[in-house]
């Protein structure tokens, strides 16, 4: 069974991360969800819980009752890495290597295994140079980007920058996890 940490980020288009976590875990993977405090003014962790049947981590600094470091337990037991969505911030932040939340911390933290960044934002702000640099940053670090498709966006502009098809992302993370089974 697949260990798949889902990263959602403030994207509009987070409310599609509920059928990425189900889909995955209908693929029998374990989805351990991660989500920035901007993530869940879009969409409630109990939805995500209730979908990956895991708890959803948000805060770093949350009592816990247990006793790993939990940013790096999970770094270590994930099998793959997926952000869907990936805003410009968490872009920006992967590509600079800042870590001051539960997300970038983890992401930091894996070694070894594939991380696949979904982009969804305004068109604008994905054909912004400085988050066009920080792609091509990260792809040189080894991160892999399933490109957002041009589609009317939430602003009413119509351009690229839409979260890729469901489908094409389950295919995408299916695809690296089997080809890493091999």
């Amino acid at each position: 069974m697949n260990e798949i940490i889902l990263g959602i980020t403030g994207s509009i288009a987070a409310y599609k991360a509920a059928d990425i976590a189900n889909e995955l875990t209908k693929s029998n993977a374990t989805v351990h969800a991660i989500m920035t405090a901007a993530a869940t003014k879009f969409i409630a962790p109990l939805t995500i819980q209730t979908l990956t049947k895991n708890k959803v981590y948000i805060d770093m600094f949350e009592k816990v009752d247990y006793l790993d470091v939990r940013h790096i337990s999970l770094a270590q037991k994930a099998d793959c890495c997926l952000i869907a969505p990936a805003t410009a911030n968490i872009i920006g932040k992967l590509a600079s290597g800042i870590a001051d939340d539960m997300l970038s911390t983890v992401v930091m933290a894996i070694k070894g295994k594939p991380v696949l960044i979904c982009p969804a934002m305004n068109t604008a702000m994905y054909e912004n140079p400085v988050t066009q640099s920080n792609i091509e940053r990260l792809k040189g670090f080894g991160y892999s980007f399933i490109e957002p498709k041009e589609a009317f966006l939430a602003c009413g502009d119509k351009g690229k920058g839409a979260l890729a098809d469901v489908h094409v992302i389950i295919r995408t993370i299916l695809d690296i996890l089997g080809a890493q089974r091999i």
